[in-house]
């Protein structure tokens, strides 16, 4: 407790891990009709349909004789395969985007687009193959962009943001944050937090209560980390998210008061040797 951080051994970081673990089943749970899976009983793609899709390295744009809507942006040395494969299983048809043009938030790969539904942009692996499911299945729930841009912010929660915020040890314990120096993705996130008030458009989602939680459980373990010099876009989206009634309602008051005072202080310019929090 005097070295200023902790090993991930309290109830509460316990508790983090699990909302971690939990986040994507509640998500598939929320959305059983969009996400049940069902038997891949269709018929096998062509040969022809296979050359459509395999993306090999070097050719940006690959056309399908069926529908050019749905376009993956993505290359043979990353994930983006398993994508093609997933397409292949599933009898879909897609194109291979020009890489100048793609969409992805940080500009990674894989990411899909998909016109057909109002040019509905996935990213993260995981996100990608659900939307494919439930494409294939013929559910609307998941074809809505709102739909899939939160499902994306999820994956890309737990699958980037949380390893960034926590740096563990060989055995799986925290040690640090790495929100106490430059990091290119934050750079980014505070980017795209200066033209919005949340992640998606339309308002407060779940996309916001996936990403900000890591967040905010960063000051609370880890208070004398000072973001507002570095990311000042992300402190203000952490502030408006920890202010929100729900927050205070699942959190408790005292988690919320102390956050919000934390992040007052950073942006008043102070309090960086900050004690840690009493009920930790």
């Amino acid at each position: 407790r005097g070295t200023g951080y902790w090993l991930c051994s309290t109830t509460e970081f316990a508790i983090m891990h699990l909302v971690r673990l939990l986040t994507p089943l509640a998500l598939l749970a929320s959305s059983a009709t969009a996400f049940s899976p069902s038997p891949i009983l269709r018929p096998p793609p062509s040969a022809a349909a296979h050359a459509r899709r395999r993306g090999d390295r070097g050719a940006t744009t690959t056309t399908t004789s069926l529908s050019m809507a749905t376009t993956l942006y993505g290359s043979q040395g990353s994930r983006s395969p398993l994508v093609n494969w997933a397409a292949n299983e599933l009898n879909l048809d897609i194109a291979m985007g020009d890489l100048s043009k793609n969409p992805h938030p940080f500009g990674q790969i894989p990411c899909l687009v998909d016109d057909d539904d109002d040019d509905v942009v996935v990213f993260e692996s995981g996100a990608i193959l659900l939307y494919l499911q439930a494409k294939a299945d013929g559910k609307s729930a998941v074809g809505d962009g709102r739909s899939a841009a939160t499902a994306s912010w999820i994956a890309w929660a737990n699958a980037s943001l949380d390893p960034i915020c926590f740096l563990e040890t060989p055995e799986g314990k925290v040690y640090d944050t790495g929100l106490k120096s430059p990091n290119k993705r934050i750079a980014k996130l505070d980017s795209i937090l200066s033209e919005s008030t949340y992640l998606v458009p339309g308002g407060f989602g779940l996309a916001d209560v996936a990403v900000a939680s890591y967040l905010l459980y960063v000051i609370q373990f880890f208070p004398e980390v000072d973001l507002h010099g570095k990311w000042p876009n992300v402190v203000r989206y952490m502030r408006d998210c920890a202010g929100r009634e729900g927050y205070g309602e699942a959190f408790g008051k005292n988690v919320q008061g102390f956050c919000l005072g934390r992040l007052k202080e950073m942006e008043e310019g102070g309090g960086k040797d900050k004690k840690l929090f009493g009920m930790f």
